[in-house]
């Protein structure tokens, strides 16, 4: 059984590039897709989450950050059939999350975040379901929806906070709720064994990359493990092992994936801080993804017009299984099936 890597190309003539992965994780670019908006161009785009599959599987998601618009692309047994464009509202959109047909788009420009209702491939806007940040310069990283789909969060670098909206039957926002995080400069997280884990860039200080782990109880978000520590340099993004035992985190500024283990209280213990390499010491690696059958890890090596892959096996090991070239260097977002 094949699936799909998606990538954006973030250019002025915005495009996602497929690549089809084959039974042993081997990659073939298919065609590139125009999302019918426009990227900023900018190498390493600031975000998490600018590619999003729908739940579904059915649609592909994608934040145009020059055009401040968001692409809904179908996914077909062939690649991707072109779709609609949404304004968001605000400025700079970069990260988009879905769950059960809703979402939420984060403006990082405007620094806000909007509502829309995914319906047959459209993106209909939720009537005053806008609401600011916690400050006018956020500059936040990644919006995403609690598992059961009741609160949304988002990460603050400028402020080092967390924030958390519960969200309503209609899919509006309720109040606001601002949460310390426990390391400076909070980035991309994911759920893993009920504990959402966050990881911290530390001002991207050499070595002093670190990830933490939180209980989240409604729209309240408790500390459970603080900054533990992986003396590898950016962390900033962050996918969970299939079973949610583990965590892999992709350390932008060394060409590192660390591996931590998340037991079932939430706690957060550091098991390879190079779990998987490209080449050590090597910038590059940023957004990641897992396949469907949680048997391969895939990340993009911007720097490099890359994609990287590993095998995860049942203990959480990675093992090289190659890297796919020819991509620009301002690709951005990634996501997998």
């Amino acid at each position: 059984m094949h699936g799909w890597i998606w990538t954006q190309t973030n250019d002025a003539h915005n495009e996602v590039v497929a690549l089809r992965r084959a039974e042993d994780g081997g990659l073939e670019e298919t065609g590139r897709f125009a999302t019918g908006g426009a990227g900023d161009g900018v190498v390493h785009l600031t975000s998490q989450g600018s590619v999003t599959r729908s739940g579904d599987g059915r649609w592909l998601l994608i934040a145009n950050a020059a055009s401040d618009d968001v692409s809904v692309l179908a996914i077909t047994a062939e690649g991707l059939e072109a779709g609609k464009m949404t304004p968001t509202g605000g400025s700079a959109p970069k990260s988009v999350a879905e769950s059960d047909g809703l979402v939420y788009v984060l403006n990082q420009g405007s620094s806000t975040v909007a509502g829309f209702r995914l319906m047959a491939g459209d993106l209909e806007p939720i009537e005053g379901s806008a609401r600011p940040l916690s400050a006018e310069r956020a500059d936040a990283a990644q919006v995403g929806f609690t598992p059961d789909g009741r609160a949304l969060v988002i990460t603050e670098r400028g402020t080092d906070s967390i924030v958390t909206f519960p969200v309503t039957m209609d899919g509006m926002l309720g109040e606001q709720k601002v949460h310390p995080s426990s390391g400076p400069t909070p980035y991309g997280f994911t759920f893993a064994n009920g504990a959402l884990v966050v990881t911290e860039a530390f001002r991207a200080g050499k070595g002093e990359a670190a990830a933490s782990s939180y209980a989240v109880m409604g729209d309240a978000v408790v500390p459970v493990t603080r900054s533990v520590g992986n003396g590898r340099s950016e962390i900033c993004w962050a996918v969970p092992s299939k079973d949610g035992r583990f965590v892999f985190t992709t350390n932008f500024a060394d060409g590192a994936v660390s591996r931590y283990a998340v037991a079932a209280d939430g706690s957060l213990t550091l098991e390879d801080a190079a779990a998987g390499i490209t080449i050590d010491g090597r910038p590059g690696l940023r957004d990641e993804d897992l396949s469907d059958d949680g048997r391969f890890l895939y990340a993009i090596d911007a720097d490099q017009g890359a994609v990287a892959g590993w095998a995860v096996e049942a203990d959480g090991r990675l093992t090289s299984i190659g890297s796919w070239v020819g991509l620009p260097t301002t690709i951005a977002g990634l996501a997998a099936s």
